[in-house]
C-alpha cells in the first residue's frame, strides 16, 4: 500500500523511495513507498511533475497502489521528486472551493452526492433534503464571500484511514483530495449557474 503522504503535509517536493519501474507501453509504471502526488479520483485531476530527471505524466489509484507513468525509466531506490506547483495550486482551490458550496448547499437543506473539481468543469451535485430551501445563486455567492472573507483554517482529522477536512467551524466532508490551508488562499469563487433536472440540482462554479 502506498503511504500518501499529501493526507499530512503540503509538501511539493520530497526525497522518495522508488520500489518498481516496468514498462508500460510508450511509459514506465513506477510504484513508491510513499508520494506527494495525488492520484486521479475524488473529482479531483491527478498531480504531474517529476521523479529526477523523468516527467511524471499522470497518476492512477490502482488497488492499494497508487501508480506514477513517466516518460523515461527510474532506477529502485531513493529519488528527489517534485509535484508541478501551479497545477496542484489550481487544483486544491477547486477543489476546497467545492467542499464550500457543498457546506452552503447543505445548509440550504441540500445533499451533495456528486463533485467534479476540474479546471472549467467544476460542478456539485445534489438532491433535495426533506427541508430543502430554494437555492438561488446570488444567494450561493453571498455565502461563499463571507466565508472566503473570513478566511477560515483547514482542519484535517485521520482516523482509522479515513480523512476528514474542513473550514473553520463548518462540518467536515470524508475527502482524500489536497486542500489550501486557509479560505482566503481560495481569491474568488463565483457560481455561474444553478440548474434543476430530474430530482437533482446542479452548481457550476469557477475560480478567477
Amino acid at each position: 500500500m502506498t503511504e500518501r503522504l499529501f493526507f499530512t503535509h503540503d509538501h511539493l517536493t520530497a526525497e522518495l523511495e522508488v520500489l518498481s519501474c516496468t514498462a508500460h507501453e510508450e511509459q514506465f509504471a513506477v510504484t513508491l513507498q510513499s508520494t506527494i502526488f495525488h492520484p486521479q479520483g475524488g473529482g479531483q485531476p491527478f498531480d504531474t511533475g517529476w521523479l529526477g530527471d523523468s516527467r511524471v505524466l499522470r497518476v492512477t489509484q490502482e488497488a492499494e497502489r497508487v501508480v506514477h507513468y513517466l516518460d523515461q525509466p527510474v532506477e529502485p531506490g531513493p529519488i528527489n521528486a517534485r509535484v508541478d506547483a501551479p497545477r496542484r495550486a489550481l487544483h486544491t482551490r477547486l477543489h476546497s472551493a467545492g467542499h464550500l458550496i457543498g457546506n452552503a448547499g447543505e445548509a440550504l437543506g441540500w445533499m451533495p452526492i456528486k463533485a467534479h473539481h476540474w479546471p472549467g468543469e467544476g460542478k456539485i451535485t445534489f438532491i433535495r433534503g426533506e427541508s430543502a430551501q430554494a437555492m438561488e445563486a446570488d444567494t450561493l455567492q453571498q455565502q461563499l464571500d463571507h466565508w472566503i472573507a473570513a478566511d477560515y483554517p483547514r482542519q484535517m482529522r485521520l482516523e482509522d484511514g479515513i480523512r476528514e477536512v474542513g473550514f473553520g467551524e463548518l462540518p467536515a466532508y470524508a475527502c482524500g483530495g489536497t486542500h489550501v490551508q486557509a479560505l482566503g488562499e481560495l481569491g474568488q469563487v463565483t457560481i455561474l449557474a444553478v440548474s434543476e433536472k430530474k430530482g437533482t440540482l446542479s452548481v457550476r462554479y469557477s475560480l478567477d
